[in-house]
């Protein structure tokens, strides 16, 4: 092995679909039969194999493959020459990632890209458009791959089938029947303590803190204790019962037996992120399971919710809310009234268990009262040294903010003058006959609808700017804005959403009473 030779990275990937396929008699799509193909192929150009990169279970579409990912730093870091794969679907089935990889940032790197089956190779210059050609047919295969999954999981859920990684705490997936849960009853013990505890006058938080004082591990660490593969990050509260978690199960129609699916939706298929659904869009099928809160214990405690169901602020939203946070564990503060009506917020980790944060508590009436105080400090600033400017970088972080957004115009621009051109060839294809009619309408079809999706982007990140021009003008007129709140009496809900990103509380110094607070303004 000499220093002249080139050294080659070889990537691999199976995905969950590939491995459907695979039987005893075709390995085609088998990690080994790809490793062995790749090995051969270095051997015989007398390369020298840098590192084999293997992503196992892992789609053509999902950006989070960890190997994929080494090998885009290892790249960067210029430790091999060549990327080897068995097809160019392999390393990505986006056409955005071919072209900010494979034509963009690997050419930069000094790095060749090459796909054995499909004769992608960087260094012919000649077939860039079948690469291009490629990764368009993949990005049309991941779409129309999950419009068919969607129909099918779509059909599934209105049939009352369970679709999911996991099934609700409480149940268990049918090894029998596909799509049927049946009671697991370690868990569903828990579950009925919960609906009786609250039917008896229990509150849900004292209810929390009575399942952790026990040691009892709440939905997502029972999982991890029963060898799920939940992939949730653990925390040091994580394992913790709260609040949301009893209030979320008291209201679950699963419990009674009521199949209730498909109140998040994915935002595209490029992305594992959801969003919520109207309740009117949720698939509800009855009678699809055992239930295992009966309808008597399960109507009571509906009844006892409803009764118990009043905005704390008499229907309004909290001058404060979402506004506040505990210093110690970063959780947003919640509200709650004292039996002389007084307002407090509060940290909702704090009654979690004995050992849970330390908490943060605070009157709503005082908080609002050292927030003014400190708004006719800022005024005074003003007046007598006038360095707020100098204490204020809020203008520093939107210019960068500002300039990040224009990097990204310039981006989408060379974005659309590659797209404009690619059109431009194509029709020049077409014209000598290397491209049939309904080729070059299919593919600058798909070109337009790309030049205009990052046109859109430019008009988006337009307004952006101009938000931002309008809020850095702010700031040049914050002395205009602490004077025009200087002298209120009270703060309501429109002031602080004017004058206040988030607020942070500490716990009260037990020697001299007084409360650790951080005010993060708006200007």
């Amino acid at each position: 092995m000499t220093s002249s030779k080139l050294k080659v990275a070889i990537y691999c990937r199976l995905s969950e679909e590939d491995r459907n396929k695979v039987c005893e008699t075709d390995d085609s799509n088998s990690i080994q039969n790809q490793k062995s193909m790749l090995i051969k192929y270095s051997m015989d150009h007398n390369w020298d194999i840098y590192k084999i990169y293997s992503d196992d279970d892992y789609t053509g579409s999902d950006r989070r493959r960890p190997e994929f990912n080494n090998l885009l730093e290892d790249a960067q870091n210029h430790k091999f020459n060549i990327v080897l794969c068995k097809t160019q679907s392999r390393f990505t089935r986006e056409l955005e990632l071919v072209e900010k990889y494979i034509h963009g940032l690997f050419p930069i790197w000094g790095i060749r890209f090459i796909s054995i089956v499909d004769n992608a190779d960087t260094d012919n210059k000649g077939n860039k458009k079948s690469r291009q050609i490629n990764g368009l047919v993949n990005e049309w295969y991941l779409e129309d791959m999950s419009e068919n999954i969607r129909s099918v999981l779509t059909d599934r859920r209105k049939n009352g089938h369970h679709i999911g990684a996991f099934a609700l705490y409480g149940y268990k997936k049918d090894p029998e029947v596909k799509g049927h849960l049946i009671i697991d009853e370690e868990a569903a013990a828990v579950v009925r303590e919960v609906f009786t505890l609250y039917s008896q006058g229990y509150g849900k938080t004292n209810i929390a803190r009575m399942l952790n004082d026990r040691g009892e591990p709440n939905p997502t660490e029972y999982k991890r204790l029963h060898g799920l593969r939940f992939k949730e990050p653990k925390t040091k509260y994580s394992t913790l019962w709260s609040y949301y978690a009893i209030s979320s199960m008291l209201v679950n129609e699963m419990y009674i037996g009521n199949m209730v699916q498909g109140k998040y939706g994915s935002i595209s298929y490029k992305t594992k992120q959801n969003k919520p659904r109207p309740k009117e869009l949720w698939y509800r099928v009855e009678g699809t399971h055992e239930a295992i809160i009966d309808r008597e214990l399960w109507d009571k405690v509906q009844t006892i919710i409803a009764q118990k169901y009043k905005p704390a602020t008499g229907g309004k939203i909290g001058i404060f809310a979402g506004k506040v946070r505990c210093m110690h564990c970063g959780y947003i503060m919640y509200s709650s009234k004292s039996h002389k009506v007084k307002h407090y917020l509060r940290c909702p980790t704090r009654y979690k268990s004995k050992d849970s944060c330390i908490g943060a508590h605070i009157s709503v009436t005082k908080l609002e009262s050292i927030v003014i105080e400190e708004l006719r400090k800022l005024s005074d600033d003003y007046i007598d040294k006038n360095q707020i400017e100098n204490n204020v970088q809020f203008g520093l972080d939107l210019s960068g903010k500002k300039k990040s957004i224009e990097c990204d115009i310039k981006s989408y621009q060379k974005k659309i003058d590659e797209y404009t051109k690619g059109i431009r060839e194509l029709y020049l294809d077409k014209v000598k006959g290397i491209l049939s009619e309904n080729n070059y309408l299919d593919l600058s079809k798909d070109f337009s609808i790309q030049k205009e999706k990052f046109e859109q982007l430019i008009v988006e990140a337009q307004k952006n700017i101009e938000i931002i021009d309008q809020r850095m003008n702010v700031g040049l007129n914050r002395r205009q804005i602490i004077d025009a709140y200087t002298n209120i009496e009270h703060l309501d809900r429109q002031a602080v959403e004017v004058l206040i990103d988030y607020i942070l509380v500490g716990k009260k110094n037990p020697e001299t009473k007084e409360i650790p607070i951080e005010i993060h303004w708006n200007f």
